[in-house]
């Protein structure tokens, strides 16, 4: 039987910590079997087993809701499952070690190398999900992982590294592949983890981002979210209102790509508030839509005791009527794009504030707005059955994705039915100061090396290169 995880002494000084941590870590490297991508691949499929076992997948997920107190079991249950299945079939699909691609015509071959040691940043709100899907993707580029967990939801990530080292040896492979920061966690040791590992992975809050970029190391950060969804008049609505409830109530809102704002045209505003109401929206009125605000934010926070919590909680603290305890989500109307800590902030909650444009141009200037406040770079969505329309959206919003008539929070992070990679890290390119601008995947895994021969001569003439130059401008 496997051994549980390590305790490395904790010291008062986080840097011998972290040192000894990495010197582990690279010995594990020295005798992974990380050339050989059959073996990766066990090692890949052992980590995802240790999390997609029904027992580990429900036990996870009730520990992180304990630990946290954010989001509901059952859907953590489907992101511990889901996600893995989904990156498990990504990553099969993946040469990452030994020649990885051959392109005779082009003299080209390249080889996959390991990136090293990396630091893997993970956040409260998936403690479990997220350390399985960051070292799934490290260890198939033949690396080791140091995972460095939030506070609030260390002990979660602690067990759940139990069971990843569990499965790793029991095929065979070094447990010190995936390891993590001792308990207590501090900035301290995160911030002498992120100046020490080869490679930063950071998801999470945007300080911890912000750290890593400032690191002196390689780092991937993502940048945060705060989805706004378009609804035009030609939209079914009732399956974007099913859509929208699905998405907006899975794990409570804890997703970053949770549709955090509904933009419906005025032809059909009234009609789609319906179809909401339907679903399980509850329309606030103005006076309790002050009440919802004054709760939702204190001291210019969210408030934790709102955030992520069951409506009926959330309503009770807001001091709803019992109507809106029984509702899934709530809905407060806005005229304007406020700024920070507004509605049309990222609220983590399951508010969601819906605006009314005068037309698809107003929809669109809306959508930036909201983007401006947060958000710019993550996402935006629209239900519509006009095929242009999407391509209007794509070409004029500062994001990365744009997703159709789809369930913002199943499909952003990978789909079975799209073509996103499935991750738990959303890349938000120079728009949120990631160094990223798509799903976190394998490729950020692992180096490249080209070996390059000859092919015949491949040099155009003058007149194909500056022909027609010279005709329209002279030489």
């Amino acid at each position: 039987m496997a051994t549980a995880t390590k305790t490395v002494p904790l010291r008062d000084d986080p840097v011998q910590v972290v040192t000894e941590l990495l010197a582990r870590a690279r010995r594990a490297m020295d005798a992974y079997e990380n050339d050989d991508q059959a073996r990766v691949d066990e090692a890949v499929t052992a980590l995802a087993w240790s999390i997609y076992k029904p027992e580990h997948a429900r036990l996870l997920a009730e520990l992180a809701v304990a630990d946290t107190g954010l989001g509901d079991v059952d859907s953590k249950i489907v992101k511990n499952t889901r996600k893995t299945f989904g990156t498990l079939r990504d990553l099969m699909r993946a040469k990452t070690v030994g020649i990885i691609e051959e392109a005779p015509e082009r003299g080209l071959v390249k080889y996959g190398k390991p990136v090293g040691v990396v630091a893997a940043i993970c956040p409260s709100t998936n403690p479990a999900a997220t350390p399985v899907n960051k070292a799934m993707m490290a260890l198939k580029g033949g690396n080791a992982v140091i995972i460095a967990p939030s506070p609030a939801g260390a002990k979660t990530t602690a067990r759940t590294v139990e069971l990843m080292r569990r499965e790793l040896a029991k095929c065979g492979h070094p447990e010190d592949l995936v390891q993590i920061l001792p308990a207590p966690v501090s900035k301290e040791s995160t911030q002498a983890l992120m100046e020490r590992a080869d490679l930063v992975v950071v998801t999470g809050s945007q300080n911890n981002v912000q750290r890593a970029m400032r690191s002196g190391k390689v780092a991937i950060g993502v940048g945060a979210g705060n989805v706004p969804v378009i609804v035009d008049e030609t939209a079914d609505l009732d399956d974007a209102a099913e859509k929208i409830c699905a998405s907006k109530v899975f794990d409570n809102a804890t997703s970053c790509s949770s549709e955090n704002s509904v933009v419906i045209l005025d032809a059909v505003y009234e009609e789609a508030m319906a179809a909401l109401q339907r679903v399980g929206g509850w329309r606030a009125s103005p006076g309790e839509k002050a009440k919802i605000a004054a709760t939702l934010w204190q001291d210019g926070h969210l408030n934790r005791h709102v955030i992520a919590k069951d409506a009926d909680v959330s309503a009770e603290a807001m001091g709803l009527p019992e109507e809106a305890k029984r509702a899934r989500f709530f809905m407060v109307e806005e005229d304007e794009v406020g700024g920070r800590n507004s509605f049309a902030d990222e609220k983590l909650s399951l508010v969601l504030t819906v605006y009314r444009a005068s037309d698809f141009e107003d929809a669109r200037r809306i959508v930036r707005a909201i983007l401006e406040v947060k958000g710019k770079g993550h996402s935006v969505g629209i239900h519509t059955a006009d095929p242009q329309r999407p391509h209007e959206l794509a070409a004029s919003t500062d994001v990365v994705r744009v997703l159709v008539n789809q369930a913002h929070t199943f499909g952003n992070g990978g789909s079975f039915e799209n073509c996103l990679p499935f991750t738990l890290s959303m890349g938000g390119g120079t728009w949120a100061n990631n160094s990223i601008s798509e799903n976190l995947n394998v490729r950020h895994f692992i180096n490249v090396t080209h070996l390059v021969t000859t092919i015949a001569e491949d040099k155009p003439s003058e007149e194909e290169l500056f022909g027609a130059y010279w005709k329209k401008y002279g030489a």
